[in-house]
């Protein structure tokens, strides 16, 4: 009624109005449609990061492991992310894999969950590592285990002897030098070796049981191994897989993303893989000319 009542030129202010409005409504409705889209888009995204470490007896590896951890544990997201760590090891030096576990340890600590692969190899010092995880996966055949403390050394005190030369030890300290290698060794020194020993071994047996405590520990640290699906039998792992079947499952989980540390190479290291690879070419070069004559 109000609308036929308007002069012509009320009526066009009217309806100029009226639409402004119906376009200010229709843009209000079309951001609040988009509204649940846009917060969709901005959950965090799952992301499952991989590191890899292979030991040697020094683990060597260490350095870049940690460097890796650091890396990680800047972006990752307790809630919704995860570490693998792809390890392969026969252990080592107890310091150095005492290092190596501590770092795996920081993962743990800032509640992030941690899955450990093992698909070859993860005994003594190795399965000090692993033990540290959440969960550990094993192929059928891995090995693992090997909870215990072994020292060797050669003495060479007969042979000096025999030889008439004299090699003298001088420490300050009861025990600064309980067995040498030219010296004569005592049944002192021998002895508080063997304690040193075992107290190492209880140390081991402590870190391992407090990791997993579901462990009959006295049952798994005689220093015996055992192979994959044994290993699951008596809980030193968790699940029989590949850690190729893991990462392919992960995928439906979330983005799996690899991590690794590469040190920045020299000059002269850069010049010496050039030279490297051209000679490999040259003399591929070279065999291959000289098939191609023999076959003609």
């Amino acid at each position: 009624i109000e609308k036929h009542l308007m002069s012509p030129l009320e009526r066009k202010v009217w309806q100029k109005r009226k639409k402004k409005e119906e376009k200010a409504e229709k843009k209000a409705a079309k951001k609040e449609t988009a509204k649940p889209g846009k917060e969709e888009g901005t959950e965090k995204k799952s992301h499952i990061y991989v590191v890899d470490f292979d030991g040697d007896i020094k683990a060597s590896d260490t350095d870049n492991l940690r460097r890796s951890i650091s890396a990680v544990l800047s972006v990752a997201n307790p809630e919704s992310d995860e570490v693998v760590v792809r390890l392969e090891s026969g252990g080592g030096l107890v310091h150095a894999y005492g290092l190596a576990a501590a770092q795996l340890d920081r993962i743990r600590s800032k509640g992030i969950p941690l899955t450990v692969c093992v698909d070859k190899v993860a005994a003594s010092g190795g399965y000090m590592m692993a033990c540290v995880a959440d969960r550990i996966i094993a192929s059928p055949f891995a090995v693992l285990g090997s909870i215990g403390v072994v020292a060797q050394l050669p003495n060479f005190h007969r042979v000096l002897k025999k030889n008439d030369i004299d090699f003298e030890v001088l420490t300050a300290g009861e025990h600064k030098r309980t067995m040498t290698i030219f010296g004569e060794n005592t049944e002192g020194g021998r002895k508080k070796f063997l304690e040193d020993l075992e107290d190492t071994h209880t140390l081991f047996k402590d870190y391992v049981s407090e990791r997993r405590p579901a462990l009959d520990i006295k049952a798994v640290s005689n220093g015996d191994i055992w192979f994959g699906k044994r290993a699951l039998e008596v809980n030193l792992i968790d699940e029989i897989k590949t850690s190729d079947e893991y990462l392919i499952d992960a995928c439906d989980r979330g983005e799996v993303v690899s991590v690794s540390y590469q040190r920045k190479r020299s000059l002269p290291e850069k010049l010496g893989l050039a030279t490297s690879a051209a000679v490999e070419h040259s003399v591929w070069k070279v065999l291959s000319a000289f098939r191609n004559q023999k076959m003609q």
